[in-house]
This record gives structure tokens, sequence and C-alpha cells, in this order.
């Protein structure tokens, strides 16, 4: 049987929370938005599309696309600099590698993800990476999931893995009929993580060495 791992990014395989506050701080100075929310405010949306956390955030829907771009703009030339590797990331993708095919299924723009995780030295790790502009739908949508699996024209006896820090991960896991595991680095919590997957541990290496061991069952 196939082994087939799919992950998420921030929270899960990257720490960019300094980035992306930063960045939405910058967009809303520079459209002139005078953002009464927090910067707690703004973590608890982190895994959704930006359009949606906007939205959320107070945007009214015929600016929202305006503040996107602010965003892209400034998010392309600081997230090298502001985004690390999570402690354990590495080590969990080496190790996943020796067993499993691994993609990056994700609601962060796909160019400059790739980007990233190229000047991390761990884009060859992975076979495709699918981001928001990849899809009309993105998670908790299964559509990005079912999208990856077909590129990766995975056959219908493999055991399928999603590894994500929110319900947004785990809901699109559900959806696609594949198993997902939980991790606690990121940017979910708990409670929220367990109504979705009975599989929740600390971080992806944990994830990696939990799909490994029923792959053997």
């Amino acid at each position: 049987m196939k082994n087939i791992i799919l992950f998420d990014l921030d929270g899960t395989l990257i720490d960019s929370t300094d980035a992306i506050l930063s960045t939405f701080q910058h967009s809303f100075k520079e459209m002139n938005y005078d953002f009464k929310g927090s910067n707690e405010d703004i973590k608890s949306l982190i895994g959704y599309p930006l359009d949606v956390m906007y939205l959320k955030l107070g945007i009214k829907e015929k600016f929202v696309w305006d503040f996107v771009d602010t965003y892209k703009k400034r998010y392309k030339l600081i997230s090298k600099q502001q985004t690390e590797l999570l402690e354990t990331a590495k080590e969990s993708l080496q190790y996943a590698s020796t067993f499993a095919r691994l993609s990056v299924v994700t609601t962060k723009t796909g160019s400059y993800s790739k980007e990233l995780l190229e000047h991390m030295e761990v884009m060859h790790y992975f076979e495709h990476l699918i981001g928001r502009e990849d899809v009309q739908n993105p998670k908790p949508h299964p559509e990005p999931i079912n999208k990856t699996l077909e590129l990766m024209n995975v056959e219908k006896n493999s055991n399928i893995w999603m590894i994500g820090d929110t319900e947004l991960d785990l809901i699109a896991a559900n959806s696609a009929g594949i198993k997902s595991v939980g991790v606690l680095c990121g940017y979910g919590d708990i409670s929220t993580l367990k109504k979705h997957t009975p599989y929740i541990v600390k971080n992806s290496l944990e994830a990696v060495k939990l799909i490994e061991e029923n792959s053997r069952l």
C-alpha cells in the first residue's frame, strides 16, 4: 500500500506569524483603514484565505481584493526574512520522505509558498504544492485535496493522510474521505481539533511517526 501525506504550511511546517501580522497592519495603514481589532484577532483567522480574513476583520466586500493586493505586494518582500521552519519541520519531512509521497495543500498563495520553501531548502521533498490561486474553493472545501491527489495520480488503495493545525485542514480531509492528524504547534486549539479527528499530536514529526505506525497495521 502506498503512503501519501499532505501537509498544511502555516502552523504546521512554518511559523510566519510575524510576517502575516506586520503585513496586515501595513495593508491597513496603506489603505487608510482604522483597524479597531488586535493582532490576536488576526492570528485567530490564520489558515483562512486572505479575502476571508479581511472580510472577517471588517473590510467591506467591494474593497477586499484591494486589501489583498496590497498585502501580497508587501508579503512578497518580507516573507523570507520573517518566516522560519518550525522546530521539527525539516526532520519530519526527512522522515516522511522515507516511506511516503508528499505534497502541500495550503490557503497561502502557491507561487510565494514555493519560493519560501525553496529558500528554506525543503521544497524538493514535495511533488506538488496547491495554493489559493490553484482552486476555486479553498479549505475547508475538499477541492484542494482532491486536486492534489489527482495531480499525484494516487492509487485507489493508497493510505492517505492530511497533517494540519486548524479545523479547516481536518474538515477538508474528512470531506475528501482521507485521514487526518491535528498538530498543536500552530493556531488551532485541542478542543476544536478533537471535533474532527481522533489523532492529535504535538507537532509534524509526531504526526509523521503516528502515520508510519498506522501504515504497519
